[in-house]
């Protein structure tokens, strides 16, 4: 359908300098200047804020990693619920005195519901609607 290409946006943005001329162009590339530091400000000021409320927040880049690729976010979390989980097991039999080895693992929250057994005394179906 309508697709900028980086050709056709410098094409674009040479055509632009050409109508606006040379008088214009140190006055409009200045505005634009002070937009883009504008909202950059705005987008470090909204950034500080979060991160006041937030302080366990990953970095900007992680985030936008993250977003790239969200596995890898399931990935670090799985990791660091396991190190938690080995960290409190390491703690655990010593506050309590309780041997490790003796103590039984829970079983898995999901189980596989049992596959149907098959029956072997009927014959295949034919459905003629199929053809």
């Amino acid at each position: 359908m309508f697709s900028l290409s980086p050709i056709k946006l410098m094409v674009i943005a040479g055509v632009i300098m050409l109508l606006m001329g040379p008088d214009k162009l140190p006055e409009v590339a200045h505005k634009l200047g002070a937009a883009w530091r504008a909202l950059k400000n705005i987008q470090e000021k909204i950034e500080s804020e979060v991160r006041e409320a937030i302080p366990d927040l990953p970095s900007t880049g992680d985030i936008a990693r993250i977003a790239r690729s969200p596995v890898n976010l399931l990935n670090q979390l799985a990791d660091r619920v396991d190190a938690k989980e080995a960290a409190a097991a390491a703690v655990k039999p010593a506050e309590t005195g309780v041997d490790p080895s003796t103590v039984a693992e829970p079983p898995p929250l999901l189980t596989p519901p049992p596959l149907p057994a098959k029956r072997t005394d009927e014959p295949p179906s034919f459905d003629p609607s199929l053809n």
